[in-house]
C-alpha cells in the first residue's frame, strides 16, 4: 500500500460573486480530484488551530503531525538549512524578500518587486551584496543567498555574543505571535525598523540582533540602489529590487524526531519551495529532486508525476507540495487561482491516477492553509480535506461547501497523518 499526501498550497478560499458564490476550488473543473472525493471521504482541517492564520512553515509542520508550539524555531532557519547554509545555535536566520522602495523614503511600492525579478537577477544582486556589504556594528559575518525569484535567506553570526530570534520583522505584512509568523490582513506599506520584541528591550542578544539587522538592510539598500541590474530593470519599465525585507527570525534549527523513526515507514517528499525542503530534510524524508516551477505548468506537473513514479520503490508515503494556487490568491486573482487548480487536476492528477492501481493506494488531498483572494493573505478559514482509499461518504465533489458535511468532520492539521496511517 502506498500513501500519497498531496498539499495544494493556499487552496482554501471564500465564496466569490463572479463565481456565483462558489470558491475558486468549487468553480474549477476538476474531474480527477472529484472522482477521488466521490469514492472517498471528506472533511475540513484547521491546519494549526482555531483562529490562527498560519504561514506555510507552521502549517506544514502541523500537518506532518508535529506540535508546532514545541518544535518550531522560526522560518529563517528552515529555509537557510534547505539552501545549505550552516546554522549554529545563536545565529540569526531570516526569510527575506527583495522589494521595491521609494528613493529616500521608507514607503514600499511593491513587497515582491512586481513578482518578475528573475532568479538569475536576484542571484547577481546577491553577489553584489555579499561582496560589498561589511558589518561593523560588532564583530560579525553574514551569508545572504537568493533562492527563487524575489525570495532569499539571510544568516547573521556575531562573534561578540549570541543573537536571539526575539526581534521584529522589517516586512510590514507579517507580525509575530511568539515564534509564529502571522500574516496581516491590513498593514502600512512602509519598511519597518527592526527592534527587540516586547520584554527583550534590555536584552543584549536582542539589541545586538536588531542593530545588525538594521545595519545590513541600510548598507544593502545602498548597494542595490547603485546596481546596474536595477538600473537596467528601471530602463525596461520594471521595478527595482532595491531593498531587503526580513521576517520570521530564528536562532537555532528545530530538533524534530524523524518521521521514519516515529512511524516505521519510508517517507519521501516532492516539494517546490525552500521552506518545505528544509522541513522535509529535518524530518527525515528522502527528497525527490525536481527543478523549481516554471511558467510551463503542464510540463512542470508532468515531470513531477514522472519523478514520483520513478521513485515508487523507495517510499511508503510521499508528501507532495504544489505551490500553484497560492501565488494568484496573494494577488487577488481568483480567475488565475481557479485555472491553477484546473491545471493541477488535468496535468498532475490526470497523469498520475491512470498509472496507479487505485486499490493499492491511499490519497489525501488538502491545503496547508486558506488564502482567500478577497484579502490576498492567509486566513484562519478551515481547508477542505479528502481521503481516498477506504470507504466513502455522500460527497459528490471536492470543495469547501461539500467538505463541511463530510464524514471526517473538522479535525486539526496534526491529526491528518495519523488518520492516513
Amino acid at each position: 500500500m502506498k500513501i500519497f499526501y498531496v498539499i495544494l498550497d493556499g487552496v482554501g478560499d471564500r465564496p466569490i460573486e463572479d463565481f456565483d458564490g462558489k470558491t475558486p476550488l468549487e468553480a474549477a473543473v476538476t474531474p480527477h480530484i472529484d472522482k477521488l472525493a466521490k469514492e472517498g471521504k471528506t472533511g475540513l482541517i484547521l491546519p494549526v488551530g482555531e483562529g490562527i492564520a498560519p504561514e506555510s512553515d507552521v502549517a506544514v509542520i502541523s500537518i506532518l503531525g508535529y506540535d508546532a508550539e514545541k518544535y518550531y524555531t522560526g522560518r529563517g532557519p528552515l529555509e537557510s538549512y534547505a539552501e545549505g547554509l550552516d546554522i549554529q545555535d545563536g545565529d540569526l536566520a531570516y526569510r527575506v524578500n527583495f522589494a521595491t522602495i521609494e528613493k529616500d523614503s521608507d514607503n514600499l511600492i511593491d513587497r515582491r518587486v512586481g513578482r518578475n525579478l528573475t532568479t538569475e537577477e536576484a542571484k547577481a544582486l546577491g553577489e553584489e551584496i555579499n561582496q560589498k556589504v561589511k558589518l561593523s556594528t560588532c564583530n560579525a559575518d553574514f551569508w545572504f543567498r537568493p533562492t527563487i525569484g524575489h525570495r532569499g535567506v539571510l544568516v547573521i553570526r556575531s562573534y561578540d555574543g549570541a543573537l536571539t530570534h526575539a526581534v521584529s520583522n522589517t516586512d510590514p505584512a507579517y507580525g509575530k505571535h511568539g515564534l509564529f509568523g502571522v500574516a496581516k490582513e491590513t498593514f502600512e506599506h512602509k519598511l519597518q525598523r527592526c527592534v527587540p520584541d516586547k520584554g527583550y528591550e534590555n536584552d543584549e542578544t536582542a539589541k545586538r540582533a536588531a542593530d545588525l539587522t538594521n545595519e545590513f538592510i541600510e548598507k544593502a539598500r545602498k548597494v542595490l540602489d547603485e546596481s546596474e541590474i536595477n538600473k537596467q530593470r528601471i530602463l525596461s519599465g520594471k521595478l527595482s529590487g532595491n531593498v531587503i525585507l526580513t521576517r520570521d527570525a530564528g536562532d537555532s534549527l528545530p530538533k524534530f524526531p524523524k518521521l521514519p523513526d516515529i512511524h516505521n515507514i519510508r517517507f519521501s517528499s516532492l516539494v517546490e519551495m525552500p521552506v518545505e525542503r528544509g522541513i522535509a530534510l529535518l524530518t527525515g524524508m528522502k527528497i525527490i529532486e525536481v527543478p523549481p516551477p516554471t511558467k510551463d505548468q503542464k510540463s512542470d506537473y508532468e515531470l513531477r508525476v514522472k519523478r514520483v513514479l520513478e521513485n515508487m520503490d523507495d517510499f511508503d508515503l510521499v508528501y507532495i507540495h504544489l505551490k500553484g494556487p497560492d501565488e494568484p490568491a496573494h494577488d487577488g486573482n481568483f480567475e488565475l487561482k481557479k485555472e491553477s487548480i484546473e491545471l493541477i487536476d488535468k496535468h498532475f492528477f490526470g497523469n498520475l491516477l491512470p498509472r496507479l492501481d487505485l486499490s493499492q493506494v491511499i490519497f489525501a488531498v488538502t491545503g496547508d492553509h486558506s488564502t482567500p483572494c478577497e484579502i490576498k493573505a492567509h486566513s484562519d478559514d478551515p481547508v477542505p480535506l479528502l481521503v481516498f482509499g477506504k470507504g466513502c461518504d455522500a460527497t459528490s465533489c471536492f470543495g469547501e461547501s461539500e467538505a463541511k458535511n463530510g464524514e471526517i468532520g473538522t479535525i486539526l492539521g496534526k491529526e491528518v497523518l495519523s488518520l492516513l496511517l
